[in-house]
C-alpha cells in the first residue's frame, strides 16, 4: 500500500481518482478543472490526486503544443496545492527533470514509451517520490517487473503500475484486462488509464481517439479490481491543445464516478 498525505492506494482500499487536463495549457483551464474535480470527488467521497503534464515531450507533430514555460507551470501546481490541498502527479522525460519535478510533485510518472529507460527510472526512484510507471504499449504486463525492479534498486518501493493499452496493429490500441491482474500479482498498486487507452496513435497529423469507450473501459477495469483510475479530463476536449480526441468532458465526470464507485465497492466487498 502507498500512502500520500493520507490517501491510501492499494491493499483493498477504495479506488483513488487521478485526473486533470493532459497538459497545463493556461492558468484558467487548469484551475477550473482542479476546482471542479475537487468539488465532485469531495461530494462523492473519492480520494483525488491532480494530474497534468508540465511538458509534452512526445507529440505526433513537430508544431504541436508542448507546454508553457516550466516555472509558470510549476507555479500553477503550487497554487493548486495551496488552494485545494491536492497531491500532484506529473510526467518526467529525462534524468534532469526528475529532481526538478520532485520539488513540487508527489508522484513522478514515467511515460509508457520510456518505461525501459534505466537511468530515468533510477533517477526517479532516488527522489523518494511515489513513481507511477506506465506500461509500454509494446510490453507484456509481466515484463513490468523489470521496470519496477529498477526503481526498487534505489531503495524506493513506492511504485505503481499503469495499464494504458497495447499496440494492436496500426493506429489502434487494445486493453487486455488480464494485465491488471498480472501486474497486481507483481505486488504493486495497479492503475487503469482509461483515456490514453482509447487513443488511435498516429492517425494523421495528431493522435486520434474514441472517447465513447472511456466509460466502458473504466467500468470494466473497476469490475476487475483496480487501485486507482486515471482519467484526463477537460472542460472543452475538442479544443484542448493536447489529446483532444481522448479526454473526457469535465461535465461527464460525476456520472461516471458514481458508477465506478458502486462497482468498486462491489468488487472489494
Amino acid at each position: 500500500m502507498i500512502d500520500i498525505n493520507g490517501i491510501k492506494i492499494g491493499a483493498g482500499n477504495p479506488f483513488v481518482l487521478i485526473a486533470g487536463p493532459c497538459v497545463i495549457e493556461n492558468y484558467e483551464i487548469t484551475m477550473k478543472t482542479a476546482e471542479r474535480v475537487n468539488e465532485i470527488t469531495n461530494d462523492l467521497g473519492i480520494p483525488y490526486i491532480f494530474k497534468s503534464s508540465y511538458k509534452k515531450a512526445n507529440r505526433t507533430n513537430v508544431s504541436s503544443f508542448t507546454g508553457l514555460d516550466e516555472e509558470e507551470s510549476f507555479e500553477i501546481f503550487r497554487k493548486i496545492k495551496a488552494e485545494f490541498n491536492l497531491p500532484i502527479l506529473t510526467d518526467i522525460h529525462t534524468v534532469e527533470e526528475a529532481g526538478k519535478a520532485a520539488e513540487i510533485a508527489d508522484i513522478l510518472q514515467i511515460p509508457a514509451f520510456l518505461c525501459r529507460q534505466t537511468e530515468l527510472l533510477t533517477a526517479a526512484g532516488f527522489t523518494g517520490r511515489v513513481i507511477n510507471i506506465k506500461k509500454g504499449q509494446f510490453l507484456a504486463p509481466e515484463d513490468m517487473k523489470h521496470a519496477a525492479e529498477k526503481v526498487k534498486s534505489t531503495g524506493n518501493e513506492k511504485i505503481m503500475l499503469t495499464e494504458r493499452g497495447t499496440t494492436f496493429g496500426y493506429h489502434n490500441l487494445v486493453v487486455d484486462m488480464r494485465s491488471l491482474i498480472i501486474m497486481k500479482e507483481l505486488g504493486y498498486p495497479v492503475v487503469m488509464d482509461a483515456t490514453h487507452s482509447v487513443q488511435m496513435p498516429g492517425s494523421g497529423n495528431v493522435t486520434g481517439g474514441q472517447p465513447k469507450f472511456i466509460a466502458p473501459l473504466a467500468k470494466a477495469a473497476a469490475a476487475v479490481g483496480i487501485d486507482a483510475l486515471f482519467l484526463e479530463v477537460h472542460p472543452d476536449p475538442p479544443n484542448a491543445l493536447s489529446d483532444a480526441a481522448s479526454q473526457l468532458p469535465l461535465d461527464d465526470l460525476k456520472e461516471l464516478l458514481i458508477t465506478i464507485k458502486e462497482i468498486d465497492a462491489i468488487t472489494k466487498r
